[in-house]
């Protein structure tokens, strides 16, 4: 039932989207009329039941409360949308994009079921992608439904404001709160962010290139477009057979993603959108984002920056990376409008896209994104590459793309250079500046610049396919092998990388750990917290929603994070309790402390201490937990 409720709930932020759209976009097409509305009923979904929040903490008034404001402005869209001639066109265009879609939106679909959290067994299992940062995400979306704190702290760090664009994981928070499972919550609110992914980059390819054939193409390229590290697999096989087998067994060895042999340009699908919520959110109000920048700066239609400056306004707090990139692309473009002197009512046009972006997002900036990131800049030359020659870095990552992008690039008008201009501005930045402690996480970035290379180079290779196809027809046969063969290069990496998540599988929580979690869950106060090792797939912080003394490195760090002195007090606290635990029990406000089997792999517990001293909470084969306060 809770599961029916949540689908309605989310329903009915759609639709009054929609209606929205109705009003705001009544001459667009209607897929994109469709896609528009979907995205700005994302944009409230996120929002409104976050903004209650603010005021009185996050649980179910404030949830109902933000869909009520949803609800009214879709109403007031659907009236005042009632005397607007609607634009219609024949859905059959399209049919190209619904099949290329459909495709991309089940091999989405079927990897985000089967890589979040598989119940077997008792066991938990998730896939490749997914078994390094699921377990943060899913103790974000828990943490922040179970204490109702709002902004939240981290449950891996107690009393530490979450140093995270936090709004794409309380979008799950607010599913769970409503009583689903969490695997529910996480893949509900994912699969809506996907959908508007896929329909948002072919609508802006659309918007761009015009033509059907070429939209699909382009967004195929970028979805499954990958480089030459096949080469890796297939070379050589003949004495070692085992080298192409391999792909599908090792961990982190795909053509996409194989760090030894220098492969980092990562497949959008399998390792961004599925294991990255921030990103994947990011993205689905992004791409609407650009949409409308393109109408607005390109065919300069002045109508769409308000829409523009609400959604880009809504976004630091969703993910910071495409905040950023959307600006530089502005920024771009409005520098360009300056230099072709368009116009006071383009310049007004683009004022008011600033107005409403600095009323929207500066609060953000100011209270949240800055505070949390203002020390992670730093000069950092050519993104990932640790091994390899520049030049040839960018050729075996990006493959064809990289070769064709210069030469589509000179044979552009000067329109598309314009186009193309921002998308390069930050290839240039993200090249130069590090925005995080991962040099990698440029990627979140350079995918915005590649997106508009996929644009430049699919364009590119139909128009020469059609200047070949204009001679005699026994030149026919040539050009459908040799566009065969292009395809095969361009995309055999990245569809082998996604046959490869597609048959991973690994055990994230044992049987004894969930069960232990769920008791925990029915037993234990929301803002309990746990003494337990600091591994990455705790079942207490991924689960539970609770607190953890100290959670692992590879989150907080890379949030930068002061976590080192609870880290250090982790092993004092289990190897020599009779010394240090009663201070730093209470240092800690430690409620009960936690035993199983990674505990054991990495202390040498004191146990007849903690017999002694404290009552068993709960017991099963390989995990007991005390309860330090009775």
């Amino acid at each position: 039932m809770a599961e029916l409720l949540s689908i309605l709930y989310i329903a009915l932020f759609a639709a009054s989207g929609i209606g929205i759209s109705r009003f705001l976009f009544s001459r667009e097409k209607p897929l994109v009329r469709i896609w528009l509305g979907l995205a700005l009923g994302m944009a409230m979904f996120i929002w409104f039941p976050a903004l209650f929040s603010f005021l009185l903490g996050f649980y179910l008034p404030a949830q109902l409360l933000g869909l009520l404001l949803a609800c009214l402005a879709g109403i007031a869209g659907f009236y005042f949308s009632r005397k607007k001639s609607l634009v219609a066109s024949p859905w059959k265009v399209e049919v190209p994009f619904f099949i290329a879609g459909g495709l991309l939106l089940t091999v989405c679909l079927v990897l985000l079921s089967t890589h979040t959290i598989v119940p077997r067994d008792g066991a938990l299992y998730v896939g490749q992608s997914t078994y390094g940062d699921l377990a943060m995400h899913l103790g974000f979306i828990s943490s922040i439904a179970t204490q109702g704190t709002f902004p939240p702290m981290y449950s891996i760090c107690p009393d530490m404001p979450v140093n995270y664009p936090f709004l794409c994981e309380s979008v799950g928070s607010t599913i769970y709160l409503l009583g689903t499972s969490l695997r529910f919550a996480t893949m509900v609110t994912a699969s809506y962010a996907i959908l508007l992914v896929i329909m948002g980059v072919y609508c802006f390819f659309q918007e761009w290139l015009g033509e059907t054939r070429k939209s699909v193409f382009a967004m195929l390229l970028f979805f499954v477009g990958g480089g030459f590290g096949f080469w890796y697999f297939f070379d050589l096989l003949k004495d070692n057979p085992q080298n192409l087998t391999r792909l599908f067994t090792a961990f982190y060895e795909t053509p996409t993603n194989f760090v030894p042999n220098g492969m980092r340009w990562v497949n959008p699908i399998a390792d961004m959108m599925i294991p990255q919520r921030a990103l994947l959110f990011g993205w689905s109000l992004l791409f609407p984002c650009l949409f409308l920048l393109h109408r607005g700066a390109i065919k300069r239609d002045t109508s769409a920056f308000i829409p523009l400056g609400v959604l880009a306004g809504a976004l630091p707090l969703i993910h910071t990376h495409s905040f950023l990139a959307l600006g530089i692309v502005s920024g771009f473009y409005l520098i360009r409008s300056f230099i072709k002197n368009e116009g006071k009512t383009q310049w007004f046009g683009y004022a008011k896209y600033l107005g409403i972006v600095l009323l929207l997002a500066l609060p953000q900036l100011v209270f949240f994104t800055f505070k949390q990131s203002g020390g992670f800049l730093k000069f950092h030359f050519n993104w990932a590459n640790e091994s390899d020659n520049y030049i040839w870095f960018y050729i075996k990552n990006f493959g064809l793309i990289a070769l064709l992008a210069p030469v589509a690039f000179l044979a552009a008008n000067k329109e598309e250079k314009g186009i193309v201009g921002g998308a390069i501005l930050i290839w240039l930045i993200a090249e130069f500046i590090q925005f995080q402690p991962n040099p990698y996480d440029n990627n979140k970035l350079l995918f915005i610049a590649f997106l508009y290379a996929c644009g430049l180079v699919g364009s590119w290779l139909f128009d020469a396919k059609d200047r070949l196809t204009r001679g005699a027809a026994r030149n026919r046969l040539s050009i459908a092998l040799l566009s065969a063969i292009v395809c095969a290069t361009m995309f055999l990496s990245g569809g082998l990388t996604l046959g490869r998540e597609y048959v991973s599988e690994y055990q994230l929580i044992d049987a004894d750990q969930v069960a232990a979690a769920e008791f925990v869950k029915e037993n234990a106060a929301p803002d309990a917290t746990f003494l337990t090792y600091n591994n990455h797939n705790n079942c207490i912080a991924a689960l539970t929603g609770r607190n953890i003394v100290c959670g692992s490195g590879s989150y907080l760090f890379f949030h930068g994070v002061a976590y080192s002195a609870r880290e250090q007090a982790l092993p004092l606290l289990y190897e020599e309790p009779s010394t240090y635990f009663g201070a730093y029990s209470k240092q800690y406000d430690i409620d009960y402390v936690f035993i199983g089997s990674s505990e054991l792999a990495n202390y040498t517990i004191d146990l007849p201490y903690f017999a002694d001293h404290f009552d068993v909470f709960y017991q099963n084969n390989s995990v007991t937990i005390y309860r330090v306060n009775p």
